[in-house]
């Protein structure tokens, strides 16, 4: 028998086509995001933000710096997926949790904050740790609105300083992608052939 998981990564399609009548809930948009905050992040700093771009005003704003892609606006909502710059001085707080569940020990966060410290001096890496985290979080979200019974579009074809002003981004923000999620419209492609193995895979 096939695990469902599986299933779900063999019959994901990136949608172009979405209903714009179907609507998603507080709780559904909230479970989604519950479930792409399970992905793994460096330092497990947690370093990215999710805004839901539902309203017909919102979804306005945003297709105007989307290309005018119809999906933002025909999709039950368009997340801007953002990217956090890291920043060590927080990662006490966000390892509290693990502290206080008995599995971390407290000795070992001075460490973690200095090693976050050291690797994110260099902006270039800070910028592609922000970038790995949304990008983490991005797809576990698809995978989740899958297994939620939804579609998915993922766009890079937006501007990003347009999203940052338009939404008020902070600095340290980086918008890394748009994900339309909804129900599928009729006449999406089905998911395109990938490359062969021996294309790509090396075993050393």
């Amino acid at each position: 028998m096939t695990n469902p998981t599986i299933s779900l990564i063999e019959q994901r399609v990136s949608a172009n086509l979405f209903d714009a009548s179907h609507v998603l809930t507080d709780a559904e948009i909230e479970r989604l995001v519950h479930l792409a905050t399970r992905a793994p992040t460096a330092y497990n700093l947690q370093n990215w933000r999710f805004i839901a771009v539902r309203t017909p005003e919102s979804k306005a704003r945003l297709r105007s710096v989307a290309q005018d892609q119809p999906k933002v606006s025909d999709a039950a909502v368009t997340f801007i997926i953002c990217g956090v710059l890291p920043d060590h001085e927080i990662l006490a707080e966000r390892l509290r949790p693990s502290v206080e569940a008995g599995f971390m020990p407290a000795a070992m966060v001075v460490g973690w904050q200095e090693g976050a410290r050291q690797q994110y001096a260099d902006p270039r890496m800070a910028r592609d740790e922000a970038v790995r985290s949304a990008t983490f979080g991005a797809a576990t979200l698809m995978h989740a609105a899958e297994a939620m019974g939804l579609a998915s579009g993922p766009m890079v074809g937006f501007d990003a300083e347009g999203v940052a002003r338009a939404f008020g981004l902070m600095p340290v923000e980086v918008p890394v992608l748009l994900l339309a999620v909804g129900r599928a419209a009729p006449g999406n492609w089905p998911q395109k052939p990938r490359r062969p193995l021996a294309e790509i895979l090396e075993v050393a």
